[in-house]
């Protein structure tokens, strides 16, 4: 059974490995016809060429057709702004937003989170989500984690940041690697409250 959610979600791609968690929660959030603001970062541009042989355009433009080819939705539901644009509706609390998700999210990314420095776009919403209360969730990808990630990630938790790290588990017996994708995005939409009936969960066959 599926879950109807209606409030629009704003998704932030950075430079950390783990691009195909990014582009499955797009597809299937925009198959539920969810409205989606998609901010990318250069860095991440280079981690969709490395690994999903996906060029994506600079022309922000031109991006939201290019993922929903990719990804095989309506473009109707992709609006992408460039990480410059102060103007877009996700840089201001007024706007309302009620959902972001940074997937994945880079330590470079997730110490200015944590610390307020906001240079970009993606930075500036993260930063009006925490100021704003509302509901933030961080897929960190990294290995080993130092102390300074670790650090980072507390204080994030402690502000109520729900941290994610991509970390696939095996209990559902995963025999492709989009089992393992799936697995990460079935978490991540549990705490955006979306259930598109997908999700394979413990004690069901």
């Amino acid at each position: 059974m599926t879950t109807q959610h209606h409030r629009p979600i704003i998704i932030a791609m950075t430079g950390a490995s783990g691009a195909p968690y990014a582009l499955r929660l797009i597809e299937r959030l925009a198959k539920q016809q969810i409205q989606l603001h998609v901010l990318i970062s250069d860095a991440a541009r280079v981690v969709l060429d490395k690994e999903s042989d996906f060029i994506l355009t600079s022309n922000v433009d031109e991006m939201a057709q290019e993922i929903a080819d990719f990804v095989g939705v309506d473009a109707k539901y992709l609006t992408c702004w460039g990480n410059k644009d102060w103007m877009s509706p996700v840089a201001s609390g007024s706007a309302d937003m009620q959902d972001m998700v940074v997937v994945p999210c880079s330590m470079g990314s997730l110490a200015r989170i944590a610390t307020g420095a906001s240079s970009n776009l993606i930075e500036r919403a993260t930063d009006v989500m925490l100021k704003e209360h509302k509901n933030l969730v961080l897929v960190p990808r990294e290995t080993p984690l130092s102390e300074i990630h670790l650090g980072h990630m507390l204080a994030l938790s402690k502000m109520g940041v729900r941290m994610i790290p991509a970390m696939p588990g095996f209990y559902h017996q995963p025999e492709s690697i989009a089992d393992l994708v799936d697995f990460m995005v079935d978490r991540i939409m549990d705490h955006l409250g979306v259930d598109d009936g997908g999700a394979v969960r413990w004690g069901k066959s």
